[in-house]
């Protein structure tokens, strides 16, 4: 009878979910509330309007900015290397731990700044923030200044994608955010190959500089603009809150606490950071890799990885938020199953990439992991705003970005850039691929809390 009442009475099933949920985030309904659903399975998606699609597209392209510049460092990291004399481990450090240490800290106050005032205006200032730090980095003439304009751009950073995520899902209702998430991450691939093909070309034709220079510039016009093109939604009111009532206010340690005692969420954000750490782990260091131990020449990698990076990427992220949007009308169990099943197919894919003897064939088999290494980002995000309260879900996308990018943004390029340095005394000439044949068992922690969250789902659903 349970199962019937949520199929057949969804606005009932979220009032009764808000009702029963108390300010510390743990329900009292008789469902766990490890996995009690705010959205009941089989409703129809309400409908999408034209604003929706304008605000999505400019958040969208704020991501975008947001990558790139996150990216370009890895993409102009040969010349970068040669001008500022770094090595690898130093290369790692700013471009992992020395950026996720602001990246993902100071994005928990951020997310509960945003939760309680204008996110759109929050969003606006941080692009603001790390655009001008982005151009700082371009005139940065030592090791230290540009470590500490990286971390500059992380701090800027760490308010772009939690509120981008909440803005989304006060746009567009339950049933098409899975698809509204997979296209607004998009903006990854997109920007790392823009990145990819603008970096390298300048950084060709001119000098790296120019590259953080002029993407900044762009990035701060684009702060301007963005607060007259997305007008802040209302909070909740695709949820079920009745008009006219005033916004729920979250409290910054019930939200905490409600986000580490539900296990979905923990181990989503787990499973999501052991992924990122292989993504991070080898994004940051493929150029180098390309050029320094395949033989690919700058000009090579703006146009042939650039384009494996734009196809494979894009199209993995767009056909995992279709896959979610099926598939979880019914189960909870696909937003785990999918990114396991997609992992597992990806290992061979990459330890073929690493291996290959030439570039050519590096880039072929590059392509099986670029599409199938990302089917995680769309269902950790989807599940983590479905299964939290319209008010705590800026502070709970924080947090998932948070655990995910300080594993794999903050560990991953460190780990593989110490490992190359390690690995140098007995492999001089193939340091980083004795280096990024060490994140296969990553590949394989990912795959295992995925299945764990999987188990979890089938078992509650059982229980209903």
């Amino acid at each position: 009878m349970l199962a019937q009442s949520r199929v057949k009475n969804g606005i009932w099933e979220k009032r009764l979910e808000h009702h029963t949920t108390g300010g510390d985030g743990r329900s009292m309904t008789a469902a766990p509330p490890s996995v009690a659903p705010l959205q009941p399975a089989n409703v129809a998606p309400g409908p999408v309007g034209r604003r929706a699609w304008v605000v999505l597209a400019m958040l969208w392209f704020v991501y975008v900015l947001n990558f790139l510049d996150r990216q370009l460092m890895s993409i102009l990291a040969k010349p970068i290397q040669d001008t500022l004399h770094v090595s690898d481990s130093q290369l790692g450090l700013i471009g992992g731990f020395y950026f996720a240490l602001f990246y993902c800290f100071i994005a928990i106050p951020v997310g509960w700044l945003a939760d309680r005032t204008n996110r759109v205006a929050v969003l606006a200032l941080a692009c603001g923030i790390w655009s001008a730090a982005t151009v700082a980095c371009g005139l940065s003439r030592t090791y230290a200044q540009f470590a500490v304009a990286r971390m500059t751009v992380g701090f800027g950073e760490a308010g772009g994608v939690p509120p981008s995520y909440a803005i989304i899902s006060d746009y567009f209702p339950p049933g098409r955010r899975g698809t509204a998430l997979g296209l607004y991450n998009l903006g990854p691939p997109v920007g790392a190959a823009l990145g990819i093909a603008f970096g390298a070309a300048i950084a060709a034709a001119f000098n790296w500089r120019y590259a953080f220079i002029v993407l900044g510039v762009v990035g701060v016009a684009a702060a301007v603009v963005l607060p007259f093109i997305v007008p802040e939604p209302r909070r909740g009111a695709l949820d079920g809150q009745e008009a006219g009532a005033a916004p729920a206010k979250a409290g910054f340690w019930a939200t905490l606490g409600m986000f580490f005692s539900r296990p979905p969420l923990v181990l989503a954000a787990l499973g999501s950071g052991a992924t990122q750490f292989v993504t991070y782990g080898l994004g940051n260091f493929t150029t180098l890799f390309l050029m320094r131990e395949k033989g690919m020449t700058l000009g090579q990698v703006a146009v042939w990885y650039a384009l494996v990076v734009g196809i494979g990427m894009s199209a993995g992220i767009f056909a995992s938020g279709r896959v979610i949007d099926r598939y979880t009308r019914r189960s909870k169990v696909p937003y785990a199953l999918v990114p396991a099943i997609s992992l597992l197919l990806a290992i061979p894919f990459y330890i073929g990439f690493v291996w290959a003897p030439t570039w050519p064939l590096a880039l072929v088999l590059l392509a099986g992991p670029t599409f199938l290494n990302y089917f995680y980002l769309s269902s950790s995000v989807a599940l983590v705003q479905e299964q939290v309260r319209p008010e705590q879900r800026v502070m709970s996308g924080a947090l998932l970005l948070l655990i995910m990018n300080f594993i794999g943004l903050g560990l991953g390029p460190t780990y593989v850039g110490a490992a190359s340095d390690f690995f140098r005394a007995t492999h001089p000439h193939n340091s980083l691929q004795m280096a990024l044949y060490t994140l296969v068992p990553f590949y394989v922690l990912a795959i295992a809390l995925f299945l764990w969250l999987a188990r979890i789902f089938a078992r509650a659903e059982r229980a209903a």
